[in-house]
């Protein structure tokens, strides 16, 4: 997998994300891109192969192997990385949007006219489409979470498992490759995978309340214009009345 694509596509949404936002991406790069390359990817690269069976029967290893790991945490944790950050594209894909907007209308109406005054500025649609990302990445992350922990049933690994699955002759002890290493790995994984989660909720209460705010001044501002245009008429009629 390119990682280093995904990087360079990634970078282009940091600059149109909030203080949560950037501190996220840090999060997915350095916690968990850099880690799954650098660390995690070696770790589990011998797992199937330094997975042995008190058996020599032809077969049973792979069998009872598929039982206990019908996914690797590792292309598991690779797809969760990959639709956790597909989301953010979006907001990328709207601003990219606006901007040939922007451009048609310049085109039309000359380079004076301006059709927003930011194209990457949250509001209207664009607002949506960012918080509407934010949900998907938090399910994301749940939906995942909750696989890895149904599929293994936890998430310590265990250091032996018996098996008894044809075409093994009875109850075999098959044992795992550096269980006390992966675990701590995946409790990493599993950490950060949390921590990305209270900074999504983090940034969906922030756009929330600072929305709320946003539209409140601009109730208090069309009041308050609307009460001097009120008082500004009354006044203009008050010598009419007095003659």
């Amino acid at each position: 997998m390119d990682w280093k694509s995904l990087q360079a596509l990634l970078s282009g949404v940091n600059k149109y994300s909030t203080a949560f936002g950037r501190i996220w991406l840090s999060v997915v790069f350095v916690f968990r891109v850099m880690v799954f390359v650098v660390a995690a990817e070696r770790v589990w690269s011998d797992d199937q192969a330094h997975f042995d069976c008190n058996t020599r029967q032809p077969g049973c290893t792979n069998i009872c192997y598929n039982y206990f790991f019908p996914i690797s945490h590792i292309r598991l944790w690779a797809l969760q990385l990959i639709f956790v950050t597909c989301p953010s594209f979006m907001v990328v894909l709207h601003v990219a949007y606006r901007e040939e907007r922007e451009r048609k209308y310049r085109a039309k109406h000359g380079e004076n006219t301006r059709l927003y005054d930011n194209p990457g500025q949250k509001h209207g649609g664009l607002w949506w489409t960012y918080l509407m990302s934010l949900f998907v990445k938090t399910a994301v992350e749940v939906i995942f979470l909750y696989l890895l922990q149904l599929i293994y049933d936890s998430f310590r690994l265990p250091r032996q498992v018996s098996c008894k699955l044809q075409p093994c002759p009875n109850v075999v002890n098959c044992y795992v490759s550096r269980p006390t290493e992966k675990t701590v790995f995946t409790y990493f994984m599993v950490g950060t995978s949390v921590i990305c989660v209270i900074l999504n909720l983090c940034e969906i209460f922030y756009l929330i309340a600072a929305r709320m705010v946003n539209l409140r001044h601009r109730g208090t501002v069309h009041t308050s214009a609307c009460q001097i245009q009120a008082e500004s008429d009354f006044d203009g009629c008050r010598p009419a009345l007095k003659s």
